[in-house]
């Protein structure tokens, strides 16, 4: 049975689980982004805001609660659980909602994750603008929440830094290290994104932390935002790059619900960055050629040291080294290296075991992991980069290289499959979860992705190699 590979939403670039509390906070499409997602995710969803909401905004739900916050307990008990339900204050003057306090929402945080419902929740203002900078009461984030979504509206880049553009341009200017009323620049966004009374600010310890880089509605902004992307991970968990909604040369401004409705062709999620690991598999006992494949030289150092310093190029963090037989030597080799080293103690057993060694040393904030073998020192790190920026268009679960047909190495997994990969047994690599899951195929015109080398005529082959 062929598998249908997944349509990459926002919900799941941001890899949402049912019991997650997502805070949204700076500007340039926050209320679009949430009520997107809500409609993206299986009902029951909640919502809520901490901050004002305005009046046709809160149409878009499929039922509005005003909370008691003078009750003693937030009681969800009688709730219907289907749809999107809206929990917000009471009416305010200028057909705006009051938000909730954050004491309420913290219960009300802990009573939708003991639902399993998912909780979306506006905690910060932004007047319309495409960008702004907190004041020093913003933004109101419940500290137990899972993950911070920090938006940043691209249709202010290469605008004047004005009121116009930004909320609180004086602010902003001096987050970024503008000048009032200059150019705003790339780096200028990258800056304030990374300051910590900037896009850092109030983001509680522990949380998940991403940026949207939306209204990225040109290749011109998108190839921006790219690079802003790569200045801020691994600050951040996660980069997206998205244009939610149509923007036109005027200010652009958070959609109302009924504009929202009428336009998801205009929608689309361009990529996501992540941090990527290296696993370097260098356990095995390299019986067939009877020496240490390791230690084997290729254009005079041993083949780990080129390993590794291929994963450094392509940017992998962190790197992992798994190994076994013969660590003690294969550790010194790369004693320069700053990498992590885990030793598989049942490297006898299979491969299997070095795959799961590899895996359990990780951060779960990485987005996947690239599995590279030891015995093959000639892969190019510009293949491992293709593997991850194809990964990042889509979420692939598996990217692989395909040379005239056949399938290559190196693999990137993502970390939707670790839970299958830790369940591999024997001498199976990552190849034994692959009818589990759709592949995408990086197309590779370079043989040296199908060398691995196993024998002394592997070896000899090796060094017709001139990269």
């Amino acid at each position: 049975m062929e598998l249908i590979p997944l349509e990459l939403t926002l919900a799941r670039a941001l890899r949402i689980g049912t019991k997650d509390s997502i805070a949204f906070v700076g500007a340039g499409g926050k209320s679009t982004a949430m009520f997107r997602i809500a409609r993206e995710l299986s009902p029951p969803v909640f919502l809520s805001v901490s901050t004002h909401l305005a009046v046709p905004q809160a149409t878009f739900a499929d039922r509005h609660l005003v909370v008691d916050e003078a009750a003693p307990e937030l009681d969800l008990k009688e709730i219907k659980p289907d749809g999107v339900t809206l929990f917000t204050g009471p009416w305010a003057p200028m057909d705006r909602i009051s938000g909730l306090r954050l004491d309420t929402l913290g219960k009300l945080i802990a009573a939708a994750k003991e639902r399993s419902i998912p909780l979306l929740i506006e905690a910060d203002g932004s007047r319309l603008r495409p960008l702004k900078a907190p004041a020093g009461h913003e933004p109101n984030i419940p500290r137990n929440v899972d993950q911070v979504v920090l938006v940043a509206g691209l249709a202010g880049l290469h605008r004047p830094l004005i009121e116009e553009w930004v909320h609180r341009p004086e602010l902003f200017a001096r987050i970024s290290g503008a000048e009032p009323g200059q150019t705003i620049t790339a780096g200028h966004i990258s800056r304030a994104l990374l300051h910590e009374q900037g896009g850092m600010k109030n983001i509680p310890m522990g949380a998940r932390r991403v940026v949207l880089l939306n209204q990225a509605d040109t290749e011109e902004l998108q190839a921006s935002a790219n690079f802003i992307a790569s200045q801020l991970i691994p600050s951040f968990d996660a980069a997206i790059v998205s244009s939610l909604i149509r923007s036109s040369a005027s200010k652009v401004s958070d959609v109302d619900a009924s504009r929202e409705k009428s336009e998801t062709e205009s929608r689309k999620v361009f990529a996501v960055y992540e941090g990527i690991a290296g696993i370097i598999l260098a356990a095995g006992a390299s019986a067939r050629i009877g020496k240490p494949k390791p230690l084997l030289t290729w254009k005079g150092e041993p083949f780990v040291r080129h390993v590794v310093r291929t994963a450094q190029q392509a940017r992998l963090s962190p790197i992992v080294l798994v190994t076994g037989a013969e660590g003690n030597l294969v550790r010194e080799a790369v004693r320069d290296f700053s990498l992590t080293i885990v030793e598989n103690l049942q490297w006898e057993s299979g491969q299997a075991s070095s795959v799961r060694a590899g895996i359990k040393s990780l951060p779960r904030e990485v987005g996947g992991a690239v599995f590279l073998l030891v015995d093959q020192p000639q892969i190019p790190a510009i293949l491992v980069q293709a593997l991850i920026q194809k990964h990042a268009t889509d979420l692939s679960p598996v990217v692989a290289p395909i040379v005239d047909g056949q399938r290559g190495n190196p693999v990137l997994f993502d970390r939707s499959t670790f839970p299958d990969l830790l369940t591999l047994e024997g001498d199976t690599g990552g190849r034994g979860v692959f009818s589990r899951y759709s592949i995408d195929w990086v197309e590779w015109f370079g043989v040296e992705a199908l060398l691995d080398v196993d024998t002394e005529e592997d070896y000899r082959k090796l060094q017709a190699f001139s990269m």
